[in-house]
């Protein structure tokens, strides 16, 4: 039997997100229905709003959420009523020619739930990045759960589900951060941050902060950066080899999505090192970089896909480290909000004031 719970849509482009009823139908075949605990406002959500994704509206929104399961359909195994489970935007499908390969993390054929939630006049809603979690409950693919420790506070676990998830694993999955490595990050936001601490996890041996902001600067200590340069005030490149002899860095995260910072990421790297792209840059961005320094200078040029994470390895795992006192994700939780406040959140984030700010329900 369908249910109504409270959502968060955005109804047209542009125009301050509102609280509707949502009709949420039973769960069929490889789908499962979640009642959402916590999820975070992230930029993504805001670019659904402005039409940056693409122009489905209304989007019921919200996607780095934690949860319980409340019900599941016909053929699903993997969970099942009263788990906990963080939500996540790639469930693989098993069979596309990258999972057959053996990378799963790259799988091109992702699912989501089947079915459609609706508004109370049956209007179709198309759900963030298939989750649409800023809501009571939730339809999902069942592949979309991720079980982990219920010990977990949701508002902290959530987050695993995009940014903090895609800036840890640029670092360690993508940009293959080993000990005693040095790294740089441009741009010291949630997914920077992340990527900050993916690096410390790893066992960096200096990780430099790079941002034009010096609060950001000194939050990023927080996280693991031993070194930090305001690119406002000093030449980044110059700086970053100065605090590597001369060198560059091992591997240098570029988590702003701007072909200045990408530029300075490319130059301040080593010999052979390795640049990965995380922040997302707009369609219309260029860039043009001297061929034969691709050539002399080696090394990988790399984007990272959600930081080219498989949830059911990943995620388990960071929720070890995080109880364990070893993942400061406690540190990317500025505030907790009331699901009436996400709009008000929107502007917080584009003031750059938070980290997260998380609705709690």
């Amino acid at each position: 039997m369908s249910q109504e719970v409270r959502g968060i849509v955005a109804m047209a482009k542009g125009e301050p997100v509102s609280m509707q009823t949502i009709i949420i139908p039973d769960p069929g075949p490889g789908e499962a229905v979640v009642k959402v605990q916590a999820c975070g406002v992230c930029h993504t959500d805001l670019h659904y709003r402005e039409g940056g994704i693409n122009d489905e509206f209304p989007f019921l929104l919200g996607h780095e959420a934690a949860g319980i399961v409340e019900s599941v359909g016909e053929g699903v195994t993997q969970v099942a009523p009263g788990d906990y489970v963080i939500l996540n935007w790639r469930a693989v499908c098993g069979e596309c020619r990258s999972c057959l390969k053996g990378k799963p993390q790259y799988c091109f054929d992702t699912h989501n739930a089947t079915q459609k939630m609706t508004l109370a006049d049956g209007t179709e809603l198309s759900p963030a990045l298939g989750i649409g979690a800023f809501c009571d409950k939730t339809l999902v693919a069942a592949g979309q759960c991720t079980k982990v420790d219920p010990a977990a506070k949701p508002e902290a676990a959530g987050l695993l589900g995009c940014g903090v998830m895609a800036g840890i694993g640029a670092a360690i999955n993508t940009g293959e951060v080993g000990r005693g490595d040095t790294v740089a990050v441009f741009g010291c936001g949630g997914v920077g941050n992340a990527a900050i601490e993916g690096s410390r996890i790893a066992g960096a041996a200096k990780i430099i902060a790079v941002d034009i902001d010096d609060a950001k600067l000194e939050l990023a200590k927080t996280f693991g950066a031993t070194h930090t340069v305001n690119s406002s005030k000093v030449d980044p490149v110059e700086t970053i080899r100065g605090f590597t002899d001369g060198n560059g860095v091992d591997v240098a995260i570029e988590a702003i999505g701007l072909p200045q910072t990408y530029e300075q990421a490319f130059y301040a790297r080593d010999l052979a090192g390795t640049v990965v792209l995380v922040g997302v840059p707009n369609p219309e961005m260029k860039i043009e970089l001297p061929y034969i320094e691709m050539f002399g200078r080696g090394g990988a040029l790399k984007s990272s896909w959600y930081g080219d994470c498989l949830p059911s390895r990943d995620f388990p795992m960071l929720i070890d480290l995080y109880l364990q006192g070893r993942l400061n994700l406690d540190g990317f939780v500025s505030e907790t909000i009331e699901l009436d406040q996400v709009e008000e959140a929107f502007h917080k984030m584009e003031g750059g004031g938070v980290l997260r700010s998380v609705v709690v329900l």
